[in-house]
């Protein structure tokens, strides 16, 4: 549907129509997903909301203790490491949770996606393939629709289905 040179340079807009619009499935399979907290405001209003109306909604998160989060860490030099974006998301999901956890939220934690976000809202998705040594939001993005099976965006999607299938319960 589009592309952008960087995941920057995707408007705001285009992330809060999909998220206003998906009714089924909400999919966060980024390493650190902080941004999404620090950019739109009221955003886990939004995703109480869709939870309450039945929409599942999944973060898929990086390992913290992982050697290849270190190993990133090192090669990104930047202040704002990793670790403290994902810790951003963690709280932001705890929060979220709260005391009794709204049913359709999954968080699950691994080390394998590092060099590839996805993020799908329903029948629509944002990917943005990690380069080198950018950050994600320097890094090229695709708005991707599913116009039928075995394309893109099932490919896409297999491939975070095969993440989550892998990855560890952030809470038991």
């Amino acid at each position: 549907m589009a592309t952008y040179p960087y995941r920057a340079a995707c408007p705001t807009s285009v992330w809060s129509g999909l998220i206003d619009s998906a009714s089924t499935r909400i999919e966060f399979a980024g390493y650190t997903n902080y941004f999404i907290w620090q950019e739109h405001p009221r955003i886990a209003d939004k995703f109480r909301a869709k939870l309450e109306a039945g929409c599942a909604v999944r973060f898929l998160v990086g390992d913290v203790d992982s050697p290849v989060t270190a190993q990133r860490e090192a090669v990104e030099g930047v202040p704002l490491t990793l670790t403290t974006r994902i810790s951003i998301t963690m709280d932001a999901l705890t929060r979220l949770r709260g005391d009794d956890p709204p049913a359709g939220l999954e968080t699950r934690i691994s080390d394998r996606h590092i060099a590839l976000s996805v993020f799908r809202f329903d029948g629509e998705m944002l990917v943005t393939p990690h380069l080198s040594s950018l950050l994600g939001h320097e890094s090229p993005t695709l708005h991707l629709r599913r116009r039928g099976p075995d394309g893109l965006f099932d490919r896409f999607a297999g491939h975070v289905d095969a993440l989550w299938k892998d990855a560890r319960k952030a809470w038991a």
